[in-house]
């Protein structure tokens, strides 16, 4: 039986029975299986849920239908996108069950009701199908790097940032086998030395306090195609975490700091970023860098004196975020920030130096080597910048190298083209007076 083949008699005589799915047990939303759902699986709050619904009042008389509209409708469980009665008989529900739900006034539509079609204090009917449920993708561009299935809802609505101290229980496992167990206590942006792929940190800033939920991590989040040989995880592994955050305490942000606290701060967290740069751990070191930028960028209440202390440390803050990312293998970035150094110190060595690096990783040889000329004006003992223009000269040799053999055989294939093209023109020409002198004896 679908919903669809509810005659408007039956639904007259729909009896009120079912059972109480309400947490309070007061026989406000009503659920009779009508048929049965296959597999074990129910969908979590978060999960973005695929369902056709006829929804009608206790007379028998529709209000709406997804089914005419010939299209699903999805929304996600637990969030209050539907009435409460939904969130409640779906989350009850497995794929390809259809269930009645019979929902009173304070599960649905209340005391206003949700005229023209549902009058004040309606008791609703709603056979519901569900076709399909997924995780929540948590990922900024949604790639599906990170879907979250939700095993109990947090409190409140804040959630850590960067830099928020956090506590949290988990449990990571590859393939079935749990490789990391573990509560822990750490500043988000510190995960890597903990041995913590950036996804679970991505996950934490996703979570509530109290929320545990489960994650399944592609490898862009993971350990990626190196894999981690600490945890004998391969490369390419998607990975499972189980997370549990307790609690935590967010890091304070730039608008409820004043500007010495500012200053105070992004010094302490440029050594951070220095240290981790020295240990190797450049994501690291650049999210603390990151963070100096964001409180200083637009910083504009500062007295003279300490404004030279922030564009200094803004400076540095730049310049190191270009080192992190060449090393990170990220050229774009790093060009971006050598960028953002020399709008504060047009003449920079550091700046003009990695930018031309960031520009040769690019294969832009042509402005690398200007780049590193211009360092050589400017600074003419620079010995590695000689070496970069001798670099970029050869790589702009061999090129106009390869492009000349590139040009020399495309010219080659036009002639050849244009030459067969003659010939056959030729031909039809030469055929169309034989058909014409043919023509002529007949």
């Amino acid at each position: 039986m679908t919903a669809e083949e509810i005659t408007n008699e039956e639904q007259n005589n729909i009896p009120m029975e079912g059972e109480d799915i309400t947490q309070k047990k007061d026989g406000g939303v009503l659920k009779l299986v009508k048929q049965e759902g296959t597999g074990t699986e129910l969908p979590m709050t978060g999960d973005k849920v695929f369902v056709h619904y006829v929804g009608t009042l206790l007379d028998g008389t529709p209000f709406d239908s997804s089914r005419e509209r010939g299209e699903k409708f999805s929304f996600e469980l637990g969030k209050g996108q539907v009435i409460k009665a939904w969130d409640l008989g779906v989350a009850t529900m497995k794929v390809g069950e259809i269930s009645q739900l019979i929902c009173k006034p304070e599960y649905a539509y209340g005391t206003a009701g949700s005229p023209p079609k549902i009058p004040p204090n309606a008791t609703l009917i709603f056979q519901v199908e569900l076709f399909e449920f997924r995780g929540e993708d948590i990922t900024e561009g949604e790639d599906g790097g990170i879907i979250r299935r939700i095993i109990t809802k947090g409190e409140g609505y804040t959630k850590p940032n960067e830099g928020a101290a956090v506590e949290v229980c988990l449990e990571g496992s590859c393939e079935g086998k749990v490789f990391d167990k573990r509560e822990l206590k750490f500043e988000l942006g510190d995960g890597e030395s903990l041995g913590l792929p950036s996804g679970v940190e991505k996950a934490l800033t996703a979570m509530e306090q109290g929320e545990e939920s489960l994650f399944i991590i592609k490898p862009k989040y993971g350990y990626g195609n190196t894999g981690s040989s600490k945890y004998n995880i391969p490369g390419g592994a998607t990975l499972q975490y189980k997370l549990k955050l307790t609690t935590f305490e967010k890091a304070k942000e730039s608008w409820e700091m004043n500007s010495a606290e500012k200053l105070e701060q992004s010094i302490i967290v440029k050594e951070k970023g220095t240290q981790y740069f020295k240990e190797g751990k450049y994501r690291q070191a650049s999210v603390q860098y990151k963070r100096i930028v964001s409180w200083l960028e637009n910083e504009s209440s500062l007295p003279e004196g300490e404004e030279q202390k922030a564009q200094a440390l803004r400076l540095a803050a730049h310049l190191n975020l270009a080192m992190c990312f060449l090393k990170l293998q990220e050229p774009s970035s790093a060009f971006d920030n050598c960028d953002k150094a020399l709008e504060l110190d047009e003449t920079n060595e550091k700046a003009l130096f990695r930018r031309g690096e960031a520009l040769f990783a690019m294969k832009e040889f042509e402005r690398a080597r200007a780049d590193f000329q211009r360092v050589i004006q400017l600074y003419p003992s620079n010995k590695a910048a000689k070496s970069q223009v001798a670099l970029c000269q050869k790589q702009i040799k061999e090129q106009h190298e390869k492009d000349k053999r590139l040009y020399a055989n495309m010219f080659q294939k036009f002639a050849a083209r244009d030459a067969k093209e003659e010939a056959d023109k030729g031909m039809e020409n030469g055929g169309g007076m034989e058909v014409e002198e043919s023509g002529g004896q007949e």
